[in-house]
Parts: C-alpha cells; sequence; structure tokens
C-alpha cells in the first residue's frame, strides 16, 4: 500500500516565469555603545525576495555557514563571547543533497551582533568581513565575502545589553512574518483548488449514494434533534481529521526530496502515467479498485459501537469504501500540494475532506433537506465514467513528458492530437447516448445538461482536428508535444516550398551544428560555443534562449508570442539563436564531465546539467523560458527577461538589444 501511494504522488507542475535578482543580499553596519569600553558590532543583510541567507551553523554536508571574522587591531580589542543571531527559519532543503536536511535561514532581514571591549581607547575603527551564500529554494549563487567597516565614532547608546537581544528576536520575527505572508497566498490556491476537487469526489457514485445512508444511521441513533446536530459535527470533524491526517502523513514520510524536480522524472512520469491509465479503466467499468474488505469489515465493526468512537469509525469506513473513486483524486491532490511546501499537502486534504464532510454533516444534522437532493442513479455512473476518459486523456501528458525528455520521438505531436481526438470523440458519443459502457442504466431520452457537455465536447474534438495539418492549437497549447516534435514539422500531407524548404532537405546550407525550428523556419543552435562562433562570423547578436523538453510557458512563447510576424522576422533575420534545454537527459561526453560549482563533489553527467549550471551562475536564475541578448563578448546588451505573453513588450524587448548591439 505504501508502495501505491508513492506512486501516487509522482505528479508535477511545469516551470512558472521566473524572477531574476542581482546581488540580492546587501549588507550594512553599525555600532551599539553598551558603555565607555564595550561595544556591540551590528551587521544588517537585507535579504530580497525569494533569497535567503543560511545561519551560522549548519549541518555536515551542507552549504557554507553565514561566517564573521573581526580584526582585532593587534590585540587592541577582545571580541567576547559569539556572533548572535536572529530565530530564523529551519526549512527542509535538497540543494545540498538527494536525501535533503534542514537548515535554518533567514529571510528579508537579518541582523548580527557581536559584543566586543575596547582594551585600547584610541581605537576608532573596527574592520572585519562577512563570507555567506545566497540561496532561494531551487538554487544558490556562488559565495560571497563582503568587507564590513565598523565606526566607533558614530556608535550610539543603549541601556543594556537586553535591549539588543530583543532587537535582535524584532528582527527575526519580522522577517517570520514576511515568509508567512508569501506562504499563505501559495497555501490559499490549495485550499481552493482542493475545495473544489472535493466537491467533484462527492459526485461519484462512491460517495453520493452514502449519504442518504449515514442521514438515517444519525436520524435513527439521536433521540433528540440536538443530539442530532452535535453527532452530525462531531461525523464532519471526524471526516476532516482523517484527511487532514494523510496530508500530515505525507509530509513527514515523502517529505519534498521525494516530489523534488519531477517535471522531468522519466520513470515518475511513466509510472503515473499507468497508474492514471489504471484509474481511468476501472472508472469505465473495467473492474472496481477497492481497498481490502477485511479493512472496511473490521471498521463497520468499531462503528457499530456507538458513541464518539463509532462516529469516528463512520468516518473512517466512508474513506476506504470511496477511495476507488477518491483515490486518484486525492493522490493527485497530495502530489501538487507536496511541492509546494511541508504545509501543502496539510491544507491541501483540509479544503478536500471540508467539501466532503459539509454536505455530511448538513443533511444528517437537518435531515428534511435530503427531499432536494436528486435521486440516486445513473447519472452518478456518468460522472465517473467522464472523470475515467479525462484521467485517460490526462495520463498521456506524463507518457509524452517522458518522450520528450528521452527525445524516443515515440509520441510525437501528430500521434498525441490523434489520441485526444479519439478520447474526447469516444466522450462526446458516449454523452450523446451512442455508447454504452457496462455499469450504465439504459437511457430512453438525454438531459438537456448531458447534450449541453456532450455538445462541448464535440465541439473540442473539432477544434483539435486542424491540429493535424499543422493548426497550433493554442487553447492547448501546455499539453502536446511542440509542433516541431512532429512527424511533419508543417503538417500532415503539407510539403513548404521555398528557402526553408531547401535548406530543410540539403544540411549543407545549414550553418555547422544548427537546426531548423518547424513551423517557424527558426535557424537554431544547440551548442553555445558553434552558435557563438556563427554569431560572431555573420555579424548578429546572440538570443540566447533557455527553454525545456518539458516546459510549459516555452511552448505557450513559441506557438503564441514567436508567430507574430515582427517577432518572427527578428528572431530570423537580426539576432542568432541558440536554444539551450536544461532538462536535457543525454550524457555528456567524457572530456566533457566536471564537477559541479554549485554543488561541489557532484558530477555534472547531462547535458541539461551543464545548461542549467551556467544559468544559474552566470544569469542568478533558474526558470524557463530565459532570454539573453549579448553581445560577442558574451555580454549582455540588455537585462534578461523570462516568461513575456506580450508580443508587443517581447518586440520591444528584441529591437531594444538590437540597437544597443550596433552602437
Amino acid at each position: 500500500m505504501k508502495k501505491i501511494l508513492a506512486f501516487l504522488l509522482c505528479f508535477t507542475v511545469g516551470f512558472s516565469a521566473l524572477g531574476q535578482i542581482h546581488d540580492p543580499i546587501q549588507w550594512k553596519t553599525s555600532v551599539e555603545k553598551v558603555s565607555e569600553t564595550t561595544y556591540n558590532l551590528v551587521s544588517t543583510a537585507t535579504i530580497e525576495g525569494e533569497w535567503h541567507l543560511y545561519a551560522q551553523e549548519v549541518p555536515k554536508g551542507g552549504p557554507i555557514p553565514t561566517t564573521f571574522t573581526y580584526d582585532d587591531e593587534g590585540g587592541k580589542i577582545k571580541i567576547v563571547g559569539n556572533t548572535s543571531e536572529p530565530e530564523g527559519k529551519i526549512k527542509f532543503t535538497t540543494l545540498f543533497g538527494e536525501e535533503g536536511m534542514n537548515i535554518k535561514s533567514f529571510a528579508k532581514k537579518a541582523v548580527f551582533k557581536q559584543e566586543i571591549e575596547l582594551v585600547d581607547a584610541s581605537v576608532n575603527q573596527i574592520n572585519a568581513f562577512v563570507e555567506f551564500i545566497a540561496c532561494t529554494d531551487e538554487m544558490c549563487l556562488p559565495p560571497k565575502e563582503v568587507d564590513l567597516v565598523f565606526d566607533l565614532t558614530k556608535a550610539t547608546a543603549v541601556t543594556a545589553s537586553t535591549d539588543a537581544t530583543k532587537e535582535v528576536k524584532t528582527a527575526g520575527e519580522v522577517a517570520s512574518k514576511e515568509t508567512k505572508k508569501e506562504e499563505k497566498r501559495g497555501l490559499w490556491g490549495i485550499f481552493f483548488i482542493a475545495f473544489l476537487s472535493g466537491f467533484a469526489a462527492l459526485l461519484t457514485p462512491c460517495v453520493f449514494p452514502m449519504i442518504p445512508m449515514t442521514v438515517s444511521f444519525f436520524t435513527k441513533q439521536s433521540k433528540s434533534k440536538s443530539q442530532g446536530i452535535r453527532n452530525a459535527i462531531i461525523y464532519g470533524i471526524s471526516i476532516i481529521a482523517i484527511y487532514v491526517f494523510l496530508g500530515w502523513f505525507v509530509s513527514l514520510v515523502f517529505g519534498p526530496s521525494a516530489l523534488n524536480a519531477l517535471s522531468t522524472n522519466v520513470w515518475f512520469n511513466i509510472v503515473f502515467f499507468l497508474i492514471l491509465v489504471i484509474f481511468a479503466v476501472s472508472f469505465l467499468g473495467a473492474f472496481e479498485i477497492t481497498l481490502p474488505s477485511s479493512w472496511a469489515t473490521k471498521v463497520d465493526s468499531q462503528a457499530d459501537r456507538g458513541g464518539l468512537i463509532g462516529i469516528f469509525f463512520m468516518a473512517l469506513a466512508l474513506a476506504i469504501v470511496s477511495f476507488s473513486c477518491t483515490g486518484p483524486i486525492v493522490g493527485t491532490l497530495l502530489v501538487e500540494a507536496s511541492t509546494k511546501g511541508v504545509l501543502a499537502p496539510i491544507i491541501g486534504m483540509l479544503g478536500f475532506s471540508l467539501a466532503i464532510a459539509l454536505p455530511f454533516a448538513l443533511f444528517a444534522a437537518f435531515p428534511g433537506w435530503l427531499n432536494s437532493l436528486p435521486k440516486s442513479g445513473g447519472w452518478l455512473n456518468t460522472v465517473k465514467v467522464v472523470l475515467g476518459f479525462l484521467e485517460l486523456a490526462l495520463a498521456f501528458k506524463f507518457l509524452s513528458n517522458a518522450d520528450l525528455v528521452l527525445q524516443l520521438h515515440l509520441l510525437e505531436r501528430e500521434v498525441f492530437i490523434a489520441i485526444w481526438i479519439a478520447i474526447f470523440g469516444a466522450l462526446a458519443f458516449y454523452l450523446f447516448g451512442k455508447i454504452q459502457l457496462p455499469h450504465d442504466s439504459p437511457i430512453s431520452h438525454i438531459s438537456v445538461g448531458r447534450l449541453s457537455l456532450g455538445l462541448i465536447v464535440l465541439s473540442f474534438t473539432i477544434y483539435m482536428i486542424p491540429g493535424l495539418w499543422g493548426a497550433p492549437l493554442n487553447l492547448i497549447s501546455a499539453f502536446p508535444p511542440p509542433q516541431h516534435y512532429s512527424e511533419s514539422p508543417y503538417g500532415v500531407g503539407f510539403t513548404k516550398k521555398g528557402t526553408a524548404s531547401v535548406q530543410q532537405d540539403n544540411h549543407e546550407a545549414l550553418p555547422e551544428g544548427a537546426h531548423l525550428m518547424p513551423p517557424h523556419d527558426i535557424i537554431s543552435f544547440h551548442d553555445y560555443d558553434k552558435g557563438l562562433a556563427y554569431a560572431k562570423k555573420v555579424g548578429k547578436p546572440v538570443m540566447l534562449d533557455f527553454t525545456g523538453h518539458a516546459c510549459v510557458n516555452c511552448r505557450k512563447m513559441e506557438q503564441n508570442v514567436w508567430v507574430k510576424p515582427k517577432v518572427l522576422d527578428v528572431l530570423k533575420n537580426k539576432v542568432v539563436l541558440i536554444s539551450l534545454y536544461v532538462d536535457d537527459k543525454r550524457p555528456l561526453k567524457d572530456d566533457e564531465v566536471v564537477e559541479s560549482k554549485l554543488n561541489p563533489g557532484k558530477k555534472l553527467k547531462y547535458i541539461g546539467q551543464k545548461w542549467s549550471e551556467l544559468q544559474t551562475i552566470k544569469y542568478k536564475a533558474n526558470s524557463q523560458p530565459f532570454y539573453v541578448l549579448m553581445n560577442h563578448d558574451e555580454s549582455n546588451i540588455s537585462d534578461p527577461v523570462g516568461y513575456m505573453p506580450d508580443a508587443d513588450e517581447y518586440f520591444n524587448w528584441l529591437e531594444e538589444g538590437i540597437t544597443n548591439f550596433k552602437k
């Protein structure tokens, strides 16, 4: 069961647009005068955005700690004790090892204080330096040293050392509050999605019919209306407690390390594809996936005990019996939430269970409301079948991710679109009543709602058909493989004529190491050195395109922005494009394998690792897409940018760089 749950957790999201920061940590110094001979040297770090600074003590094998070194001026001052630091926050990270570790760090602002005593009263200035490393949750900059100068003549008086301690603590609290504000926004999004997922699960045939059964139980067991309401509330709280415990269990056992960077992990994508296919086939009626019946039997026997314990085991019985319908939803939700932090799975399960618990608790408290519920029947199985079709379509996205990363070209764009056309076409026929599955009830007519949904699905199916002939399909651009990853890059049965076609057919016409990127016909290099050499030869600026095979926003830029005539003209004629895939899993040549500068002791084994480290170290960013316009001396001619869906804004950025290149 543990393995099944682990596999269910293997879901991920695509990359988002980056935030680029230069020198994210700035240092300032000040001095506090405690007495005639005692001073506090105060070093204040201002930390930008999502960056953080590590503590003075870190686990073995972790990052370099923040270290202060003070000049005692040849024995003229005495260093008293250690440098104090804020409370900070302990966070789990896998930046310094696959197993991960808990490290104390600071965000927004950190105040460090060192007490000193003057041995020689003539000293007016103290020199020091701090060594540190700046990191986000995904990357680190190279270690850095900053000189610190403390002017004793500008010291401000403090009444006691306790004031200093209080100030340090306050700074840590402020930083912690700011960090929590940022986390809260993401957690609200997780809660909302989970809440909607809970209502979707509520409408499945495993859950919905249990509402009247539950109401019947509480009606018989409760001697008064007030007791019935109390029992219903306890029942709802029990449901929430069970699912929240599941979220806590996932955070505890698996943690962020097991779910780190799974968007391009081949095996996890393949495993999750297989799991979704199995659940989809189950939803379509081929078989039922249930937990062992002995579990439900034992739990039901405990529910008969009555009282608070009996109510709790009734809630547990609901979770077990409904597993075949809620399992895929809960598993996908847990994985999505787990990639966003330790608290996210707990918040996700809170939202999911709240949506499940509310109807049960309300109808149990007010049984008269049951009359307003639609009757259980064939429509419940229809909901389950529709979910099965959707899961089947989603499954092929994971298989496509694995194929893209490995560049096997087994599931190219036309094949993917054809599979989706078949799946959604079959779903449309099902909704129109032309296809019946094993657990469907006979229907003499279809409802207006079912007809409306069928028309929507049919329209979507027809919309995808031109994609086989090269249509961009902007509505689903994040799902199919990119247009250049196809059997016929210009569309099925279509041969493009002109110079681009001649270049495509005659590889000698292309520069060494260059490729044509259909359907735009942009000459693109995947090798940094060859692309730079060609740019010098033709006298054009270089545009570095840090991208990824499984990068959703990269595909949106290529299909929605690069196709605009004025943007396309620049990319084809005014710059030399070098596309560097950071998730390229092809191995480096033996003579190219080097030690990582970001993670000393580890080797760069894959092409994608090489480009990812280049982007991280040189440009202080690691999200894709990431675009750099640079001169032949590899200096930037404009500020790099990330995901920019506004074509006019993107064109203006390109023109600015080209203008600077010509100066």
